[in-house]
């Protein structure tokens, strides 16, 4: 069954009666790729700060939910930032560097609304190279001067995420003969190279889930809720869960109702650009879905959903108060997963994931509060 809330727009609004703008599409657990490069997770296991995530078990969600167990994967602490994408980062300028004659020096460019750009900026404060991060409009001070005290260069952009990607493009284009490299987690045709590489970076965080759900007798999940932007991480959960020759989870995309361009895209079955409007979800304010994890997510997305602020914020709250350090995109999963499996059509929707009493359930917890000041929680870090 295939349904959805709103086919007359191309941004996802809702009906009346609390359906949340919805989309499901059969099949999608029995899509087939091929899988990470198994070297990924070694390389990461090597670096100074690299320690395993945790992933927490939280009872009460599990009762609320009516599942059988519910974890979060929880990345406010990962290689010393408080968000996921120090993962792909790592790798990826990892894979530039190696490609390059030994000690030469390069300006790694980027467009970022916030946690990637600080991600970037902290590798190439670590190896001793030049960082160039591109801001869109919107992005919180805060943000900004994190960054900035990674010693990155930094140029805000008068206009929206989308634009500050094509700012950052043209940029390090033009500065390709002094050695500048653009370091983007979204590709499209011409860039796909090192956009694949941060995907890649980023199946460590999944092979992680895989052994901690082994260790609390879990076996493998049934339902993986994914916080989307451009779609990066996204693509990493199919990537990582359609290549294991078994029928995997149902895996459910979450975006903010005002940038939700992966929902617009599945409904329309071609990718659409939004008008992406302000939220506090701002790692996930994009209005384009990335090239180069359009057609993986296309095949083995299960269902995508879009959330409210007032939910992202709301969801943050409750895991704070279970422990869980959760800024408004990594809340976004527990948001995503309430409206999914509650509330008006929640029968259908469960029936859609395949989701019952017994499930086994992963948020990912994508950022803590430290890394998103709209959040109300910890100042940035």
């Amino acid at each position: 069954m295939t349904t959805y809330t709103d086919t007359d727009t191309e941004t996802p609004t809702g009906v009346p009666g609390g359906t949340p703008p919805w989309f499901a599409q059969p099949g999608a657990r029995e899509w087939e790729c091929a899988p990470a490069p198994a070297p990924v997770r070694a390389f990461h296991a090597a670096l100074p700060e690299y320690a395993p995530t945790p992933l927490t078990e939280l009872p009460s969600l599990a009762a609320e939910l009516g599942v059988g167990r519910v974890f979060v994967k929880d990345e406010s602490t990962r290689l010393g930032l408080p968000a996921f994408k120090a993962l792909g980062a790592s790798w990826a300028v990892h894979r530039v560097l190696a490609e390059r004659a030994p000690g030469e020096r390069v300006e790694l460019v980027t467009a970022t609304d916030g946690n990637h750009g600080r991600a970037v900026a902290r590798i190439a404060r670590k190896l001793g190279q030049r960082a160039h991060v591109f801001v869109s409009q919107g992005v919180h001070p805060g943000a900004v001067a994190a960054i900035e005290a990674e010693g990155a260069r930094v140029t805000r952009v008068d206009g929206d995420y989308d634009r500050a990607v094509r700012e950052a493009a043209g940029a390090a284009r033009a500065g390709a003969a002094e050695g500048a490299v653009l370091v983007q987690d979204m590709g499209w045709e011409g860039y796909e190279e090192v956009p694949r590489w941060i995907v890649e970076g980023y199946s460590t965080l999944f092979a992680e889930i895989d052994g901690q759900l082994a260790d609390a007798g879990a076996g493998l999940p049934d339902l993986v809720a994914v916080p989307v932007g451009v779609g990066s991480l996204a693509q990493a959960a199919v990537t990582h869960y359609r290549s294991r020759g078994v029928r995997g989870p149902a895996l459910l995309a979450v975006e903010p109702t005002v940038a939700a361009p992966l929902l617009a895209s599945l409904v329309r079955g071609e990718p659409v650009s939004v008008a992406a409007g302000e939220t506090v979800m701002a790692g996930l304010n994009c209005g384009t879905v990335s090239g180069l994890a359009w057609p993986v997510l296309r095949e083995g997305l299960d269902a995508g959903v879009a959330v409210t602020d007032a939910d992202a914020l709301a969801a943050g709250r409750e895991l704070g108060a279970l422990g869980v350090s959760s800024g408004p995109c990594g809340a976004a999963a527990l948001a995503g997963v309430r409206a999914g499996l509650a509330g008006v059509g929640a029968p259908a929707r469960r029936d859609a994931l395949g989701v019952g009493s017994r499930s086994t359930v992963v948020l990912l917890s994508t950022e803590g509060t430290a890394a998103n000041p709209h959040g109300g929680g910890a100042p940035l870090a």
